[in-house]
């Protein structure tokens, strides 16, 4: 009985496995094929690799792209993880009587969709565009600044902080550390797969965001790896192989992300704080 279970798991878990990768591989093997082969489904590798790449490149400028995602994921990344986990170290370690009020309001503004609040925003920094153009519209600086944070992350840090010993806070004031002192230098090296974990989901987040990028950029040239695929596939007739090999480079570096920080990946979901 024993047996029949586990083949019977050890079978789904393989079909489940092959679900999750075939997408995966058929992408890479439509980089090797024609654009008629990937609409007619072909599933084994053709001799066309060089030729989409070459074409890739002669067709658009990826390379800007590639560096306008990075930089926009990179400081993202870095700020979403100082600054939410700043607002759940002090949500879960200092004592106020209004912080559960003022959390509980912060987690109502996860119901609010972004489309609701896209206008406004977009009004908001077309109005500051004269007076500081590094965040006005058409900047970078206007798609990291609405993303920086948001109350999922505070929330997730506040969570992953109930495991915090406590007493090393009190150790750290002891021994004469500032708040900041504890923060960065007791709290953050502890809470090193918290972070591993916000920093994947964080980087993917940003390096796949489609639509505010999309209303707030105008300039081909601050276009990100997203809006330029979006553009090569709504061309009266665009070339499968191409998009596919353009898709391929744009899911190499949050893939490299993943593998890197993968070890504290799953431990960081979980609320471990041990590296």
């Amino acid at each position: 009985m024993k047996s029949l279970k586990r083949i019977f798991i050890y079978t789904f878990l393989s079909l489940a496995a092959i679900v999750s990768i075939f997408p995966f591989l058929w992408m890479l093997v439509s980089i090797t094929n024609k654009s008629v082969d990937v609409t007619q489904g072909r599933l084994l590798p053709g001799t066309h690799l060089i030729e989409n790449m070459k074409t890739l490149f002669a067709t658009v400028d990826i390379v800007p792209a590639l560096a306008n995602s990075a930089i926009i994921a990179v400081i993202t990344t870095v700020l979403t993880l100082l600054l939410a986990s700043l607002a759940g170290y002090g949500f879960e370690i200092h004592r106020s009587r209004g912080k559960d009020i003022v959390f509980n309001i912060l987690l109502l503004s996860m119901m609010i969709p972004f489309a609701a609040i896209m206008v406004p925003l977009y009004r908001m920094f077309g109005s500051i565009s004269d007076t500081a153009p590094l965040i006005g519209i058409d900047s970078l600086g206007a798609v990291i600044l609405p993303t920086a944070t948001t109350a999922f992350f505070i929330f997730f840090f506040r969570q992953n902080t109930k495991m915090f010993p406590k007493d090393l806070v009190e150790a750290g004031r002891i021994d004469g550390l500032s708040e900041l002192g504890v923060f960065f230098r007791i709290y953050m090296p502890t809470m090193k797969t918290t972070y591993a974990a916000a920093a994947i989901i964080t980087f993917m987040n940003s390096w796949n965001n489609y639509l505010w990028p999309l209303v707030i950029l105008q300039s081909p040239e601050k276009r990100t790896i997203p809006l330029l695929i979006s553009n090569l596939g709504s061309s009266y007739s665009p070339d499968y192989g191409v998009i596919m090999s353009a898709i391929v480079i744009a899911t190499l570096p949050t893939a490299l992300v993943f593998f890197l920080m993968q070890k504290h990946f799953v431990a960081g979901m979980m609320g471990s704080v041990k590296g």
